[in-house]
């Protein structure tokens, strides 16, 4: 891999300012920032719903309309970034963020809530889609991998830190700093762009050619469709007519989307760019390497809290000490990786520690304490390391960079909306598996049996002591809960297997990515590897 600081590739043309670095380092700020503010929300929404008051639908519209409006907003932003400057895209959006932050506690009304948290979530979309876009322009080849790890390693980082993250803000500094952090850290985040980027021109030609419409429908059908998978969950499906609404809406959408990138002279986003073998088997990975980390990021956080009846800030403890910290430490190992071996290697090891996190997490017993996680949780964290930064390097090594605005915008529908699609199938899963397991659990335990008769004897007696009227009821009681949480666990073992055969399935779809053409980011071999190459006659970079 060439080592010249001043060789940059052709992703780097483009106007630089005297201190780069800043402009770098404010886009790994915010990408962070946005995932952390969107991962908060959701683990701090129950915390939320009682701050202000709201009915259960009301708390689920509010996550809903946040995080939809990051989406509708985020595939469009790389070229918005083209055309206006970064200044313009991520500068004054993190000061406006700052203040509505600010101000979203205060609101005393849910519709004012609920339009606050849409205009939260517009600005929030635009603070990760430039990311790489920034890092190529700005910095030499050698610190890309370096700097692409950093951007990589939020995605895992803030799964494993928010629940404590929250259980602090909550139990120490107050609900409010759920929303307030923005408060601190974007306004550091713009003043470093304005230091590290230069202050640019419109780009007229590229605006004169817009593709509005394209970006609007896309927009639009990408939330309708992540606001139909996210309620649907709640609200029984296509049982129900909003849900069916928003996802027959939002595919119509897509439908004319792509009929309006078929005809329009400059697309903005063709669905050309996807057509190679590479590209789309990298989009798959992708999704399946969101719904694989699930058992990170739902299942072992909701089962402490369902089944072991643990707060947020006592669950969150196992994943920072466990998950967020050696995740730290595997960082540079994964670079080095990168460095010397091919990127489907290091794939096939990272989801390979998943398959053995959740083939380890199909042992589950309803004994199983926060202890019992530890093993789990460390396979999770080095699958974490090992697995989305070379996904990454793939699809950037098999990537057009000259269509590279069309590419980011399929990544950021990739990377909200997979997360979501995710988020529902294991909702869902966990949903039916629960009932399937009760229904099961309660045939075995027929009227009359002889051992049910005999542990509700036990039951009752051991509860006379607090008042014979009572007992027999309390006795019954306590035994329905003993089955509601034995098909709890049954149906977290179900998880478990469900997330081990999707990272089964995503080492077959590594398997059929073939070798990327030479790049800033193909390997050099070393040690008997690089000298077994010199004998064979072949240049070793």
């Amino acid at each position: 891999m060439e080592d010249d600081d001043s060789d940059r590739g052709p992703l780097s043309r483009g106007g630089v300012a005297p201190q780069p670095l800043f402009a770098v380092a404010a886009v790994l700020l915010g990408s962070f920032l946005a995932n952390f503010d969107s991962r908060l929300i959701t683990v701090g929404l129950p915390d939320l719903r009682g701050a202000f008051s709201l009915s259960f639908d009301e708390g689920a519209w509010l996550s809903t309309a946040g995080i939809g409006s990051q989406i509708f907003i985020a595939p469009a932003v790389a070229w918005l970034a083209t055309v206006f400057g970064l200044r313009r895209v991520l500068g004054i959006p993190s000061l406006v963020y700052a203040a509505v932050s600010l101000i979203v506690p205060f609101a005393r009304d849910y519709p004012t809530l609920l339009l606050l948290s849409v205009v939260h979530g517009l600005l929030l979309g635009t603070f990760v889609p430039a990311t790489l876009m920034i890092v190529f322009r700005n910095l030499p080849i050698r610190w890309w991998l370096p700097a692409i790890s950093i951007y990589a390693i939020r995605v895992g980082f803030a799964l494993d830190t928010s629940t404590s993250l929250v259980g602090f803000y909550v139990d120490h500094l107050g609900w409010q700093w759920l929303y307030w952090q923005g408060v601190v850290i974007a306004p550091l985040m713009g003043l470093m762009v304005y230091w590290g980027t230069p202050s640019e021109p419109v780009n007229r030609a590229l605006l004169r050619e817009a593709d509005w419409g394209g970006m609007l429908l896309l927009g639009a059908s990408v939330s309708m469709i992540y606001a139909g998978l996210d309620q649907g969950n709640r609200l029984d499906w296509l049982g129900n007519g909003t849900v069916t609404a928003l996802l027959a809406g939002g595919a119509a959408l897509f439908v004319a989307f792509l009929v309006n990138e078929s005809q329009v002279r400059q697309p903005w986003a063709h669905v050309n760019v996807l057509f190679s073998r590479n590209i789309g088997l990298g989009l798959v990975l992708i999704l399946l390497y969101t719904l694989t980390s699930l058992s990170n990021a739902s299942l072992v956080p909701n089962f402490l809290a369902t089944v072991g009846q643990l707060r947020p800030e006592q669950s969150g403890l196992l994943l920072l000490t466990h998950g967020a910290l050696p995740m730290l430490g595997l960082v540079p190992l994964s670079i080095w990786l990168l460095r010397h071996f091919d990127a489907r290697a290091v794939l096939v090891v990272g989801f390979a520690c998943f398959a053995a996190a959740n083939l380890w997490g199909t042992q589950l017993t309803h004994d199983w304490a926060r202890e019992d996680f530890v093993g789990i949780v460390l396979l999770q964290a080095m699958g974490q390391s090992l697995t989305l930064l070379p996904l990454i390097i793939t699809l950037l090594s098999n990537s057009d960079p000259s269509r590279a605005t069309s590419f980011a915008a399929y990544i950021q529908i990739m990377r909200l909306g997979g997360a979501e699609i995710g988020v529902a199938l294991m909702g869902t899963w966990l949903r039916v598996r629960e009932q399937v397991h009760s229904f099961y659990l309660g045939q075995n335990l027929g009227v009359g049996d002889v051992d049910v008769v005999r542990i509700l004897k036990q039951l009752a007696d051991h509860f006379a002591a607090h008042g014979t009227g009572s007992a027999q009821a309390r006795a019954v009681g306590t035994l329905a809960g003993f089955v509601q949480r034995e098909a709890n666990v049954l149906a977290y073992i179900d998880g478990f297997w469900l997330c081990f055969w999707l990272a089964v399935a995503a080492l077959g779809a590594v398997a059929l990515i073939t070798r990327a053409p030479p790049g800033p980011f193909t390997p050099a071999p070393f040690g008997f590897a690089k000298m077994l190459l010199r004998k064979c006659g072949m240049r070793v970079a």
